[in-house]
């Protein structure tokens, strides 16, 4: 998840062989910043456990399940729900220990070419799920040199016809 001005955030997902990246769109909450905040009521500034699992949820569920088998977050309180999320949708949560980014090494770089497009001190809320997309798919049409030159969306269609092709040969 990258953050950004007044509570905005951007949630990532980077499938981890082909860099191929998925941006969650996660607005604030009707009621943020209406007024004192309810102890223990639920997070309105968009990227509270219940929006980050929902978020989640929407966009995991696309990939094949071969693609998305485990899911490794930070120790942020965002993904509370970890639980429900590995019943709602067969993923695998797995937490990195405190203080060590390099067990995200693929986000932390994504998240860090994100940078580029969403600066830091910038309200993330104002960009709608339709300019995440574009941002997703330029990143996703750029060679990448871990990848041989080929691009992330090269890399998860070769990967999708592997798989297409296994479960052809193991059902016929």
């Amino acid at each position: 998840m990258i953050l950004g001005l007044g509570s905005s955030a951007i949630g990532t997902l980077v499938e981890r062989a082909t860099r191929f990246t998925m941006l969650l769109h996660l607005p604030r909450m009707e009621g943020h910043g209406a007024g004192p905040s309810i102890k223990n009521g639920p997070a309105l500034a968009g990227h509270g456990a219940e929006a980050v699992r929902d978020a989640i949820t929407r966009t995991i569920t696309t990939l094949p399940e071969e693609l998305r088998r485990s899911l490794t977050w930070d120790q942020g309180t965002e993904m509370a729900q970890h639980a429900r999320l590995k019943i709602d949708t067969g993923v695998q949560v797995y937490f990195c220990d405190p203080q060590s980014p390099w067990q995200r090494g693929t986000n932390k770089n994504t998240n860090g070419l994100l940078r580029q497009y969403f600066p830091k001190g910038t309200d993330l809320c104002a960009h709608d799920s339709d300019a995440l997309a574009a941002v997703a798919a330029t990143l996703n049409a750029r060679p990448r040199k871990t990848l041989g030159w080929k691009t992330p969306a090269e890399a998860l269609d070769q990967c999708l016809a592997e798989i297409n092709k296994h479960r052809v040969a193991t059902t016929g």
